[in-house]
């Protein structure tokens, strides 16, 4: 798998997440087998370039490359703006946010409402593209089927934005009137893949091997991107890469592992947060990673009372010290809990 020059280790990728891809998050993901992560999205305004959570997201130290960042936003020049801004801060490849549902991006016509405006979707692809392409930057894209139901125009946008110099589109399989509801499809992101020459990605409700595998027949698509499954579940990269290597399932990671994991990733929080900010912005990643274990509940009503990093820290040991007293692996999840097949999986993406 390529993207422009930039060999990637395999077709796994981090999907950018507002507030969850940082870049502890992002190295944490690729320890445990993505070959691929993407920053959370950067504003293009300059006037908050120099604020606090723009220079934390745009935070690329000890990160292994290729570097990507994604950056959001109206105006063709203040896009193409934000593309070098992030390039003379390390960006390697410049992503375009044309997926994101909020309300508060898409209430000024970011994100995912760019797909109503075809003409200006079109002109920031070639604004970015056109400062990137002396740099050797690629440009890549992220994008829903379309903003509603009626109006699924991701194929139609997809071949313009191949023809504008896009080396990489990803499609997530829900219009923006869907937000996270109900389930993705597929169908459209077939079609993107046929009609194109560039890689096409395939995003949305990929949170098993066997659906990762399903996904993977059923587009055709030349990566997979997992965004909320990972969320306190970040090997789920290596379990997918065992299976679609193999065909057989990973044995749950050992709750001493976890522990491990866990409390490297809160140290690494806390570093690029700071003690006020990281404590509390870290207590959503501890409830992530304890929501499916036993006990898991009442440790996070606990754990949202702490009010330092030592004392996060203290909890989070203390708990998993007590469950690796009553078992080694953390419990299954996902496929070991279900064990749905790959032909019933299958069968409910074409149902």
């Amino acid at each position: 798998m390529h993207i422009g020059q930039f060999a990637l280790a395999n077709s796994l990728f981090v999907a950018p997440m507002a507030g969850v891809t940082d870049r502890p998050f992002r190295q944490l993901c690729k320890r445990l087998g993505a070959g691929y992560a993407v920053s959370e999205m950067v504003t293009s305004r300059p006037d908050l370039w120099d604020s606090l959570k723009t220079s934390r997201r745009a935070n690329h130290a000890g990160e292994p490359g290729p570097i990507a960042v994604q950056i959001a936003g109206t105006e063709a020049q203040m896009m193409a703006d934000a593309a070098l801004y992030n390039i003379d801060r390390g960006a390697q490849i410049i992503d375009i946010n044309m997926g994101c549902p909020a309300k508060k991006v898409c209430n000024k016509w970011a994100g995912s409402a760019l797909m109503q405006d075809e003409a200006l979707a079109l002109s920031i692809v070639e604004a970015v593209v056109a400062v990137c392409t002396p740099r050797k930057v690629p440009v890549t894209l992220k994008m829903r089927t379309g903003w509603c139901q009626s109006h699924k125009n991701a194929l139609t946008l997809a071949r313009a934005f191949e023809n504008a110099g896009v080396q990489m589109v990803a499609v997530h399989g829900r219009t923006r009137e869907q937000g996270y509801k109900g389930q993705a499809e597929y169908d459209t992101v077939a079609a993107v893949k046929a009609a194109l020459k560039i890689p096409v990605v395939a995003n949305g409700d990929i949170d098993s091997p066997e659906k990762a595998r399903a996904v993977l027949q059923a587009t055709g698509a030349d990566a997979l991107m997992v965004g909320r499954a990972a969320q306190g579940r970040p090997w789920i990269f290596r379990e997918i890469a065992h299976f679609l290597d193999t065909g057989k399932h990973l044995a749950p990671p050992l709750v001493s592992e976890v522990k491990r994991l866990l409390v490297e990733h809160l140290q690494d929080h806390y570093s690029l947060y700071g003690e006020f900010s990281g404590v509390r912005s870290a207590r959503k990643h501890i409830g992530w990673y304890v929501r499916e274990l036993p006990g898991g509940d009442a440790f996070r009503a606990q754990m949202n009372t702490l009010e330092s990093s030592a004392a996060q820290v203290a909890a989070v040991e203390c708990f998993m010290d007590g469950l690796n007293e009553k078992m080694d692996r953390i419990p299954a999840t996902g496929w070991a809990v279900s064990a749905t097949t790959n032909s019933q999986v299958m069968k409910e993406l074409t149902t």
